[in-house]
């Protein structure tokens, strides 16, 4: 469990500028996350999430602006600055980015024999107890291959975790996975957050995953922040591009409600 500093936050963007050519990504990027809090970065494809994820980690600078991570300016910092970064943040890609040729257990103990102070019994031991924690300790000796989409991103982040960072970044959570799968994962990263106390930032397009976890919400649109504050506050917004959203968010719930009641669509004889 980590040491917790509430007088700033853990994360912030100040002003943020991204162009790629002549494509503005991000124009002006002004938010905050504090330590132990749960910040979702929603809005449609292409609006500058991911990249949002990606300055963080160090991954792309600024045009413009400053980032700061871990309560650092990390905004001029060389690879190797970075790197130290890394250690205490994380990120969760959407493909689960796991090695193929390794078992569950052998991508979650990756990060530990990396350290190099713990010998093989406590590496299994932590290994056996973060598979149990993201509920897919039975799939230790399974290679990734083997898994559904979404319980290869909870060995992720099981792997994630191994790291014992202070925070973790996820990458659209649940793309690609059923509304069941969608609402154990979102279960998933809200017991995180009380049990390890993370400071965690989640890029997704859902919703309902954005109600269920979120302390703030930052609603981007056209690469600028339209709207920054908590669910309640957004479901309150008055502003056109939230409302259509949430709308359509709606919309979409209810499709998977109706598909769900009626069943699997008969098959003709």
């Amino acid at each position: 469990m980590h040491e917790i500093d509430l007088d700033r936050p853990y994360i912030q963007f100040d002003d943020v500028s991204k162009a790629f050519g002549e494509k503005v990504i991000l124009r002006n990027v002004s938010f905050d996350v504090k330590a132990g809090e749960t910040v979702c970065i929603l809005g449609r494809s292409g609006v500058g999430k991911s990249v949002t994820l990606h300055h963080i980690m160090g991954f792309l600078k600024p045009d413009h602006g400053r980032v700061w991570v871990a309560h650092e300016d990390i905004t001029d910092y060389p690879e190797k600055e970075l790197e130290r970064i890394r250690k205490k943040v994380t990120m969760v890609f959407q493909n689960g980015a796991l090695f193929d040729s390794l078992s569950v257990g052998e991508n979650v103990a990756f990060p530990l024999r990396e350290r190099g102070d713990l010998n093989e019994s406590q590496i299994y031991q932590i290994v056996d107890g973060l598979l149990e924690m993201v509920n897919v300790g039975e799939y230790r000796d399974q290679l990734p291959s083997g898994l559904s989409t979404g319980m290869k991103r909870s060995v992720a982040i099981a792997r994630a975790l191994a790291a014992q960072p202070e925070a973790i970044l996820y990458d659209e959570p649940t793309t690609m996975v059923d509304p069941l799968t969608a609402h154990l994962l979102g279960d998933l990263i809200k017991k995180l957050k009380y049990q390890l106390k993370l400071t965690s930032i989640v890029v997704t397009h859902d919703m309902a995953l954005a109600k269920k976890i979120a302390d703030r919400i930052v609603f981007l649109h056209e690469g600028q922040v339209v709207f920054f504050g908590t669910p309640g506050e957004m479901e309150k917004s008055e502003l056109e591009i939230v409302r259509e959203f949430l709308a359509l968010d709606t919309l979409d719930l209810g499709y998977w409600r109706g598909a769900q009641a009626a069943g699997p669509p008969e098959l003709p004889e």
